[in-house]
């Protein structure tokens, strides 16, 4: 199934239920990042309640678009808004899932795993400092990689992406240079290399061209089975991705006090910690004009925060803690109001 989601990720679209459940979808777009997860419950979910979900994975930027011009129930965006963008827009959001952004290559002779990258060496590669695989700042880094000469093809999303966000906002963080030169953002200027559309048309770009380097949501580098890289993270310790690096900074979040929890995860202190790791946020409006659409789309979020944790884990994400949980429903989902000033949400 997984592969088939993946295929509809870079169309996409998904849509689950039958005809006759269609009438109470759930409707949302945005992030391609959480994708695969939302897939898997989605899937779940209309087996259970026999209401579907129609998902358009149009990227983060597709998705704050859509939900401000109330086209769909909820936007889904990994790039969080800013307390007064949200107040501006009569919007809240909330984290539904937390995963982990990763460089991928693809350079004949490299073994898989056989790549180490630090932050700064990343941000020269994506500025078009560095152009060659056996450059000297990349060599110093794996001494005992037999690294070719191969030209470098950075590839990077074409459209406003969240994904584009966090690993923006992160090598940001370690090079000023990027950040003065390129900048963080949804949408950047990138200054070389190959645009594709979508987690998945990254990892499909990769795949397809020696001398490559992308950067995926996780579950895209593992369906693939891309080349990963290992990162140097802020405690100067090399780590590979995983579930356990990614809680590892995942566990440094303060949920409570980040208003409109507004929090991005990325280089995060502690020796096991995966440096580029951020959570997946929905967002949805605190005046909504359809309340059953309002309340299918919180009922189906609860099931997943009470329901999904397996599904989320075997696909190498964090789920979101059950205390952590209990706040969004208590101070965010409290927020949304039907027209007559009636909260939406009940347990």
């Amino acid at each position: 199934m997984f592969k088939r989601l993946c295929a509809a990720a870079a169309i996409g679209t998904l849509v689950l239920g039958s005809s006759a459940a269609m009438a109470q979808s759930i409707n949302g777009a945005g992030a391609t990042f959480p994708y695969p997860v939302y897939s898997k419950w989605a899937d779940a979910y209309q087996n259970e309640t026999d209401i579907g979900l129609n998902y358009q994975a149009i990227g983060s930027g597709g998705g704050i678009q859509q939900i401000s011009a109330r086209t769909v129930t909820f936007g889904a965006s990994d790039a969080p808004l800013k307390p007064e963008e949200l107040k501006k827009n009569t919007l809240v959001q909330w984290p539904q899932i937390t995963g982990g952004v990763v460089p991928v290559v693809h350079v004949e002779g490299v073994s898989k795993g056989g790549m180490k990258l630090d932050g700064k060496t990343l941000a020269d590669i994506y500025q078009g400092n560095i152009t060659q695989w056996d450059d000297e700042a990349i060599a110093k880094l794996n001494p005992d990689a037999d690294l070719p000469s191969t030209n470098i093809t950075p590839v990077y999303r074409a459209e406003g992406s969240g994904t584009n966000f966090l690993f923006t906002h992160y090598l940001s963080q370690v090079s000023d240079e990027f950040k003065n030169m390129i900048g963080e953002g949804k949408s950047v200027a990138w200054p070389k290399g190959v645009g594709a559309k979508a987690n998945a048309g990254v990892a499909s770009q990769v795949a397809q061209i020696n001398g490559a380097i992308g950067y995926v949501e996780y579950a895209y580098a593992v369906e693939n089975k891309l080349n990963v890289v290992s990162m140097k993270n802020k405690a100067g310790k090399f780590v590979e991705p995983s579930i356990d690096s990614f809680k590892a900074a995942a566990g440094n979040a303060d949920w409570k006090d980040a208003e409109g929890m507004y929090l991005v995860l990325t280089n995060q202190p502690g020796e096991a910690s995966w440096p580029i790791v951020g959570a997946s946020f929905i967002l949805m409006h605190t005046d909504v004009k359809d309340a059953d659409a309002a309340k299918r789309a919180l009922a189906f979020f609860d099931w997943a925060y009470k329901n999904g944790n397996d599904a989320a884990t075997e696909l190498n994400y964090v789920p979101i803690p059950a205390n952590v949980a209990e706040l969004v429903r208590s101070q965010v989902w409290s927020q949304i109001k039907s027209e007559d000033g009636k909260a939406v949400w009940s347990k």
